[in-house]
């Protein structure tokens, strides 16, 4: 079987919103958007929006037609963790927006981390993903050594 075809993965605890719709979209010539978020699964609100939980997304993305140009979207690290545990193909994760809130740190311009983070993305490492830490196509690719001060 035909591995999916992911163009990238990105983290955006915004999920869809216009940024990520058109201009990641059309920079990494992405022609499917998958959304895999618990929360989204178990929220009949957000699903309006969107429809894709992890476990859906683990059971269905090796079904994926090579013309399906996948650009995968997850609500935090521990959403690609699961992923990548599930079997989906990760090569590489793009770390979009992490908002502050309690019990976290800023390490980048968009990116604030709790200890849980730290060790998600660690363990992403560990298991071959590429992290990059990016905003927008447009602006430069932070260093991501900040993630594990």
């Amino acid at each position: 079987m035909a591995e999916p075809n992911i163009l990238l993965t990105r983290i955006d605890n915004r999920l869809i919103h216009g940024q990520v719709a058109t201009q990641w979209t059309s920079s990494i010539g992405a022609n499917l958007i998958l959304v895999a978020n618990d929360d989204v699964a178990a929220n009949k609100m957000r699903q309006k929006l969107m429809d894709m939980a992890a476990q859906k997304t683990i059971d269905v993305i090796h079904k994926a037609a090579a013309r399906q140009h996948i650009f995968l979207i997850v609500e935090n690290p521990e959403d690609a963790l699961r992923l990548v545990k599930g079997g989906v193909p990760i090569k590489k994760l793009n770390i979009g927006n992490m908002h502050m809130s309690e019990g976290k740190r800023q390490v980048a311009t968009s990116v604030a981390v709790n200890d849980e983070d730290v060790a998600a993305f660690r363990a992403l490492q560990d298991a071959g993903v590429e992290l990059s830490i990016q905003r927008v196509p447009s602006t430069p690719v932070e260093p991501t050594s900040k993630l594990f001060e």
